[in-house]
């Protein structure tokens, strides 16, 4: 469940999502996951994945304080980012950050990240457009440095430690769970491998597009000595429209039970076009949550 469309459905009141997420963990949803933009510019025409359904004066609450409300608020739901832009987050302020959502939460944390789209926002943060990609693989394998051991040390391009102490360390074993997203292009696939369990894609759960990346990551964690089993994929649900061309909420949902044969093991559905205001955020929710138990 990605929490978002803050401004619209509660008029910007940021609180308002804690209390969601409530109702989420107690409705049964499994993730929910909060969006990231440090700050928006103008040229939302060149969002990859078409259309951007955000105005420019949305809400866009730092996701890793929004994350820290909501572990307080909830008890069993996972707790996770769609996307956090890595490139714009120094590494040791991001794995400490992590480390300690992951405590506080009881091991409940997944990081989701991505390279960002925006040039405007990547440059305003001091990264070059062009290498942004490199420096989120830094930024990663330092996290999972400091995570694994303490003290640890890393070296490479953009960020380089010795010996330092980062405690504490998260409450998982292996350190948080990182999922990557965007298309399965050479580079992406290469940066799942390595270092993520997940991939999150820009693509509807009946894509073919899917169905292929899917399969060339499974083929990559076999070459790598990674079980292919292991390779977690959450991919949008297909939304329906009834003869009137509204969404339909129930057949949107019909879709879980198709997931499995195309790869996908978590769907994500967003409260955008089937919520049109904050009084219709339960009995969503509560829907939601009551399909997916019984797929």
């Amino acid at each position: 469940m990605i929490l978002s469309d803050v401004t619209r459905l509660f008029r910007g009141d940021l609180s308002a999502v804690i209390e969601a997420a409530r109702i989420a963990d107690a409705a049964g949803i499994d993730q929910i996951a909060v969006p990231d933009h440090l700050a928006i510019g103008t040229r939302t025409d060149l969002y990859p994945g078409g259309q951007f359904h955000y105005s420019l004066e949305e809400n866009w609450g730092e996701p890793l304080m929004m994350l820290a409300s909501i572990a307080q608020a909830t008890s069993r739901v996972r707790l996770a980012t769609a996307v956090l832009l890595a490139p714009l987050r120094p590494a040791l302020l991001l794995a400490k950050s992590l480390a300690t959502l992951d405590v506080l939460s009881k091991g409940r944390i997944d990081i989701g990240v991505g390279t960002g789209w925006q040039q405007q926002e990547i440059e305003a943060g001091s990264v070059a457009f062009a290498t942004r990609g490199r420096r989120m693989n830094d930024t990663l394998r330092a996290c999972k440095a400091l995570w694994r051991s303490s003290p640890a040390s890393f070296e490479s391009d953009t960020v380089s430690f010795r010996e330092l102490r980062c405690l504490p360390l998260p409450v998982q074993p292996d350190g948080i769970p990182i999922w990557v997203g965007g298309n399965a292009n050479p580079r992406n696939i290469e940066r799942i491998t390595e270092l993520a369990v997940g991939w999150m894609p820009i693509l509807s759960a009946s894509s073919a597009e899917l169905e292929s990346g899917t399969r060339a990551l499974r083929e990559a964690f076999t070459k790598a000595g990674r079980d292919p089993a292991e390779l977690q994929v959450r991919a949008g649900l297909d939304r329906v429209s009834d003869a009137a061309g509204n969404l339909d909420l129930d057949a949107t949902l019909a879709g879980l039970d198709k997931l499995p044969e195309r790869g996908v093991t978590h769907a994500g559905v967003g409260l955008e076009g089937f919520v049109r205001g904050a009084d219709e955020v339960r009995p969503f929710l509560e829907r939601v949550g009551a399909a997916a138990r019984r797929s």
